[in-house]
C-alpha cells in the first residue's frame, strides 16, 4: 500500500551498501521505519532526506505495518543550521532520541509532530537550549506516565508553601517539611524553579514563548530534570553522553 506522510527523521543509520533506514516522527502514521536505497551512493536524489531533524514529505510503500520502502520525499524544513551547530545538534539529538526510545509507534502522533516540530525550531532560533530541552522532557515524562507531582505533597496530598518543600524524583513530587523523612535525599528546590516546572507541565512547546531564567535557576532545573529522567525512565542514551562530555569540557 501507498502511504504518503508528513514527518520528521528522528533516527538514521546505514543499512546494506549505501542504503540508509530512517525512523520518522509522523503527523497522522505514529513512529514509522522507512527504507531508502541508494541513499548513502553519490548524487542519490534521496541522500538530503535521510538526514536527522529533516522535515518533509514522505512517500513510501509498506505491506501489513511493516518497515516502508521510500517512493519519493520532497524536503518542507531542512533544519541544515542545527546539524551545522554542534551544540545545538547535541540538544537537537537528544530529543529525538529520547522521543524514539520512550514512545511507542502507536502513541506517537500530531502531538509529538508538533512538539518536536517546535523544540526544534525553538533550538535553530537560538533560544535557551537547556530551557527547550527541560520542558521537552517533562512532556516525555508525562506521555510516559511519570510526570511529578508538583503541587501538593507526594505522600500527605497536602498543599503546603514552596519555602518548605524539597522535590523528591524517587517518590515522583514535592515533600513537605514533615513527609521530608520518606526520603531523605530529596533535592532542595527554590521557590523560583517550582514555579518554573509547574510552568513546563501546565504548557507545552508550541506555546512556550522565551523564558528568561537566570543561569543559577537553570542549572538547578537541570539537577532536578537529570536527576527525574534517571530515576523514573532509567535510560542510557548515547546523545545524554554526549551532552555530559560538552558540559564538561564547556564546549
Amino acid at each position: 500500500m501507498l502511504h504518503r506522510v508528513e514527518g520528521i527523521v528522528i533516527r538514521s543509520m546505514d543499512y546494506g551498501e549505501g542504503n540508509a533506514i530512517i525512523t520518522l516522527c509522523t503527523e497522522n502514521a505514529g513512529k514509522v521505519g522507512v527504507l531508502v536505497r541508494g541513499a548513502k551512493k553519490v548524487k542519490s536524489r534521496h541522500a538530503a532526506l535521510i538526514q536527522l531533524f529533516t522535515v518533509g514529505e514522505f512517500v513510501f510503500f509498506r505491506n501489513n505495518g511493516g518497515l516502508g520502502t521510500l517512493n519519493a520525499g520532497e524536503i518542507t524544513q531542512s533544519h541544515h543550521p542545527l546539524r551545522g551547530d554542534l551544540f545545538k545538534a547535541a540538544y537537537a539529538s537528544y530529543a529525538c532520541e529520547l522521543l524514539d526510545r520512550v514512545l511507542h509507534d502507536e502513541e506517537t502522533g500530531s502531538f509529538w509532530f508538533r512538539q518536536l516540530s517546535a523544540c526544534l525550531n525553538a533550538l535553530e532560533d537560538g533560544k535557551e537550549p537547556g530551557v527547550i530541552i527541560n520542558v521537552f522532557e517533562m512532556k516525555i515524562l508525562q506521555a510516559a506516565g511519570y510526570g511529578p507531582e508538583l503541587d501538593a505533597c507526594v505522600v500527605c496530598g497536602l498543599d503546603k508553601p514552596d519555602e518548605e518543600l524539597r522535590i523528591s524524583p524517587r517518590l515522583g513530587g514535592v515533600l513537605c517539611r514533615s513527609c521530608r523523612h520518606n526520603d531523605p535525599p530529596a533535592m532542595e528546590i527554590s521557590p523560583r524553579a517550582l514555579k518554573l516546572l509547574r510552568l513546563f507541565a501546565a504548557l507545552d512547546l508550541t506555546r512556550l514563548g522565551n523564558v528568561d531564567v537566570k543561569e543559577g535557576t537553570r542549572a538547578e532545573l537541570k539537577k532536578i530534570m537529570r536527576a527525574f529522567m534517571d530515576m523514573q525512565l532509567g535510560l542510557k542514551l548515547k546523545s545524554q553522553g554526549f551532552l555530559d562530555q560538552l558540559d564538561k569540557y564547556d564546549i
